[in-house]
């Protein structure tokens, strides 16, 4: 499962979320002074939006992960049967990596595969958000099935939402089934980085 992405050009996603969502973001944390995140890990802070309670569209910088039950990070999350009617947010990026083992059987290196979403220079991760007494305001992405594109390297994928959807997954009254779906086949481009 997912356990990094990317975020290039912060700043332009940005702009480009809010052209999309039709919405003014607002920054109540101030708007950061981001430099290009080429790789953003587990517990790593990345910028997520939300709806706020006046229902204008928030732009805060969150850690990826809360602590589970055993003390595990949990930055990838289930979605089958839940409705998720609170704590919805967008995460943005521009590409997120999977794994496969190496052809070597020797090496203990790993493939490591870049997906981008065709056509689009940006899109948004369907993640969830909630306060926890140790570590405070984090996030998790939601998993599902994959589709066509991520099949052959994982048998979980998160959920790439394209900016046509953002919105929608924002909407607590949209019914989760009906946003969070993979990708068509083709819609996602995949490249080896390693």
């Amino acid at each position: 499962m997912c356990n990094l992405f990317r975020l290039e050009k912060p700043h332009a996603a940005v702009a480009h979320f809010a052209r999309e969502l039709g919405r003014t973001i607002t920054y109540p944390e101030g708007i950061p002074n981001w430099e290009p995140l080429p790789e953003i890990r587990i517990t790593d802070r990345a910028p997520i939006l939300r709806l706020a309670p006046s229902g204008e569209v928030e732009l805060v910088q969150r850690r990826w992960s809360w602590p589970g039950p055993g003390g595990r990070p949990v930055y990838n999350f289930r979605a089958e049967g839940r409705s998720f009617t609170t704590g919805r947010c967008l995460v943005p990026a521009d590409g997120f990596f999977e794994f496969t083992a190496h052809s070597d059987p020797k090496s203990k290196r790993k493939n490591k595969w870049l997906f981008t979403l065709r056509g689009s220079p940006c899109f948004a991760l369907a993640g969830l958000w909630r306060a926890d007494p140790a570590v405070g305001e984090a996030f998790t992405l939601l998993t599902g099935e994959p589709g066509p594109d991520v099949a052959p390297y994982h048998h979980r994928s998160i959920f790439v939402l394209p900016l046509s959807e953002a919105s929608r997954w924002l909407d607590p009254a949209v019914p989760a089934s009906e946003v969070l779906r993979p990708p068509l086949a083709g819609a996602l481009t995949v490249e080896q980085v390693q």
